[in-house]
């Protein structure tokens, strides 16, 4: 356990002594002084203190101002200020400047002992927090989430641009894609990184309870609401308030959303009290929000206010040369956090997985990926391995002039699918990866089979040579 260091500057040698001895008892490393130039010998960048318990009044100086140079040295320390001639100016002065606490001449020492209890439990919570923000920070870097693929370039692109703004931004893309992690992203590469981040599903909420989660309810105001409750646009005030799945909301909701965009502003549900916020809202959707409009189910203007700034994630079908770099990232992930040793995929496992459609995208493959960490445990990963579906696919596209079902039978679409990415590859490679003579091979159009690699993010292995990106959402 570390020890802490404690600073007394105080000219009574009486008080000095017995604050020494209680805190010395308590396990603190204790430095004494009597004036300031004293107490600054001991001061120095690689000596830091964590508590400082300063006399205001001292023969060569001003207390607070050596607080000052405490605070400039070492932002993080908790300081206390005493003084034998309190006023109320001289307490609200010191507690703006950064002071723990003030404190009264004479006091009984038993509440300052209790007080440099809670300073430094108030240090540590501090430190604790600044550290969890500093991990968050590096954890959504952009070159944490790395890719080549040109769907990925393009998105991550827009994200870097966007996040030093306040705009609001639409995410759109498949489940499993990877959209609160951009959203994530955004945040805490931006100004507001160390205010709060917010995010609520709204098609995980009752259309009944919503209101209330977002907007927040004063004590009666419904059954149930036993104590007035701040909504999550009141906690999210400084900070991003991310709504997920945005295409869910009921139409009435829609409406107070826009007002609460437009406006800044809202009341809790029950109350005729206004509440400003300042917060930036970033939203997400796997629906077709401009299909949902002209369906009349979303509202055109709550659309266009959200549809600022759009950012699409491809699904991971469209970028399948990101899967052997997401399967390896992961492994390496789960082997560290699980204490594993599986040393990779086989190369009839990589293809076949490679292949697969992964209509749950990258959520899936972090399961498949954790499932197989706890499963196998160690060695390689062969198709043996995988479950039933991966299986199939890998059977079924092995040898494109021969099906086989396996035993534990197989996911027809998937297996359709697979198939016929196996015959456009063999084509494709048959004719170096000729489109026109690919196309005559298989009898389409080069149009449509064009069209049929760009869904599903058929490459050659020049083009498939890239880095990945690690979305897990």
């Amino acid at each position: 356990m570390k020890t802490t260091r404690v600073l007394i500057l105080d000219d009574e040698s009486t008080l000095r002594t017995a604050l020494f001895r209680l805190l010395d008892r308590k396990g603190h490393n204790v430095v004494t002084a009597h004036k300031i130039e004293e107490a600054k010998s001991f001061c120095a960048p690689d000596k830091k203190f964590d508590l400082a318990i300063v006399d205001m009044n001292l023969p060569d100086g001003d207390g607070l101002a050596f607080m000052s140079f405490l605070k400039n040295l070492y932002p993080d320390i908790q300081v206390i200020i005493l003084t034998g001639f309190a006023s109320i100016d001289s307490a609200i002065k010191a507690t703006q400047q950064g002071a723990f606490h003030f404190l009264t001449k004479p006091f009984n020492v038993e509440e300052l002992i209790s007080l440099t209890d809670k300073a430094l439990a108030h240090k540590s919570l501090q430190s604790e927090n600044q550290q969890l923000r500093q991990e968050l920070t590096a954890k959504y870097k952009f070159d944490q989430i790395i890719g080549e693929s040109d769907g990925i370039k393009q998105c991550l692109s827009l994200v870097e641009r966007v996040a030093s703004t306040d705009s609001t931004v639409l995410i759109t893309g498949e489940s499993g894609t990877g959209k609160e992690l951009i959203a994530r992203a955004i945040h805490y590469n931006s100004n507001r990184a160390n205010s709060p981040f917010i995010a609520i599903n709204c098609g995980a909420i009752p259309s009944e309870l919503l209101e209330s989660e977002l907007f927040g309810h004063i004590k009666g105001a419904f059954t149930g609401a036993i104590a007035n409750r701040a909504g999550r646009f009141e906690l999210a005030d400084e900070g991003t308030l991310f709504l997920d799945e945005i295409g869910d909301l009921e139409p009435s909701l829609q409406v107070k959303i826009l007002r609460a965009l437009q406006e800044k502003k809202f009341e809790p549900v029950g109350s005729t009290k206004t509440i400003n916020v300042n917060v930036r809202v970033i939203a997400a959707t796997n629906v077709d929000l401009e299909k949902a409009v002209s369906e009349g189910n979303f509202r055109e203007d709550l659309y266009y206010r959200l549809n600022v700034i759009p950012i699409h994630i491809p699904a991971l079908r469209e970028r399948k040369a990101d899967v052997p770099l997401l399967l390896n990232h992961f492994l390496i992930h789960f082997n560290k956090n699980k204490a594993k040793t599986i040393t990779g995929f086989s190369s009839e496992a990589m293809t076949a997985l490679v292949n697969y459609s992964w209509p749950g995208n990258i959520r899936e493959l972090e399961n498949l990926v954790e499932r197989l960490s706890i499963l196998k445990g160690f060695g390689e990963v062969t198709p043996l391995d995988l479950p039933a579906k991966y299986k199939s696919a890998a059977a079924c596209y092995a040898e494109t002039g021969s099906i086989d079902i396996p035993d534990a039978g197989l996911d027809f679409n998937n297996a359709v699918d697979q198939f016929e990415n196996a015959l456009i590859i063999k084509a494709l490679e048959k004719t170096g990866w000729n489109k026109n003579q690919a196309a005559m091979l298989l009898r389409l159009n080069r149009t449509t089979l064009v069209e049929k690699m760009k869904k599903k993010g058929l490459k050659s292995a020049s083009e498939n040579d890239t880095d990945f990106m690690s979305l897990n959402n």
